[in-house]
């Protein structure tokens, strides 16, 4: 007898695309404000949870690569990182630094960023959220009345609600996949938005480095924006490891360019910052194409219209930084909840 082989077909009341802090956070809100909220998946194409709340291990050390601290200025992101202070996830790394010392508190996490998204993981996973990593998506489709996403082994999903976190361009790129005839004024909105790249040399020094307090350096319009000391950071204990950042120009002009170009110009504007000599232990190039919103949407979210439940969320909706990703998750969290209530 012929074997017939099925598609793995996965239903879930609602779909979140991205395990980034927009997406966990959503997903935190929707349980936390509802403990019976309906079924809720979660896909990431990543290895790991945390999207750009990213820190990788270089020998005994750590470095953040995304994310490099938080601000808080509205009252519903506080409440989290009281909670994280309270849990001892995150803690203040000071209240800035140069021209950019205005009083609010930057709070770093402890082992890294992406010690956070873990934790948000972990407590979903506890409240029964699906969270798939490895997914990567080829297209979202719909029925009229349901959504279909499939993914590049063949695995589908079947959602009455979808949350899309990526950045935006790479959201339509799986609508247009898939067929999906956005609203002419969606459309529009949604072309519209900009984001810049970053190149980040991550650097394992033996040697004296010296910042200011509180060991990091902010030069918003060089050809590096950002350079950081980890160990002083607090994440690093046991190595010395660098966080540089270029700036928006030279990351779009170089981009491509292979690491053997990049680094050594990454690394030659950390040498007024050298009290002496200093050995490269190991030196590494992390790209992010999408990396600082340029052209922000007013809103926290947009739903489309004209389809079933699609929402449009991330750093570039509303206000960008840490606490605009998270402030669009936890609106569209709360959007939901009401349609629901309505209903």
């Amino acid at each position: 007898m012929e074997t017939i082989l099925t598609t793995p077909l996965l239903e879930t009341d609602i779909l979140i695309v991205g395990a980034g802090l927009c997406g966990l956070m959503a997903a935190t809100t929707l349980t936390a404000e509802n403990p019976n909220v309906s079924s809720i998946t979660i896909v990431d194409k990543g290895r790991s949870v945390g999207g750009r709340l990213a820190t990788r291990r270089i020998g005994p050390g750590r470095a953040d690569h995304g994310a490099q601290f938080m601000t808080v200025r509205r009252p519903p992101f506080q409440k989290y990182v009281d909670e994280w202070l309270a849990r001892g996830l995150v803690y203040k790394w000071s209240d800035g630094w140069g021209p950019n010392f205005d009083g609010y508190p930057r709070y770093a996490v402890r082992d890294g960023f992406n010690s956070l998204g873990k934790a948000l993981a972990a407590d979903l996973q506890e409240k029964g959220v699906d969270i798939q990593v490895g997914v990567r998506l080829n297209k979202i489709a719909t029925d009229g009345t349901q959504w279909q996403a499939t993914d590049e082994v063949g695995n589908e999903y079947q959602a009455g609600t979808v949350i899309l976190t990526p950045p935006v361009p790479q959201s339509l790129a799986l609508l247009n996949a898939g067929e999906v005839a956005l609203n002419n004024q969606d459309q529009t909105v949604l072309e519209g938005l900009a984001y810049a790249p970053c190149l980040c040399g991550l650097f394992w020094i033996e040697g004296e480095v010296y910042f200011e307090e509180p060991g990091a350096a902010l030069e918003p319009d060089a050809v590096v924006s950002w350079m950081a000391d980890n160990q002083r950071k607090g994440i690093s204990p046991d190595a010395t490891l660098i966080t540089i950042h270029s700036g928006p120009e030279y990351s779009q002009a170089n981009y491509d360019a292979p690491p053997e170009e990049v680094l050594p110009t990454l690394f030659n504007s950390l040498r007024p910052y050298l009290k002496s000599e200093v050995t490269i232990r190991e030196e590494q190039l992390k790209r992010w194409r999408y990396a600082k919103p340029m052209q922000l949407h007013s809103e926290r979210f947009l739903k489309a219209q004209e389809l079933p439940p699609l929402y449009f969320g991330g750093d570039i909706f509303g206000e960008p930084r840490v606490e605009g990703a998270s402030l669009s998750g936890i609106t569209i969290g709360r959007e939901i909840l009401q349609c629901h209530q309505r209903k």
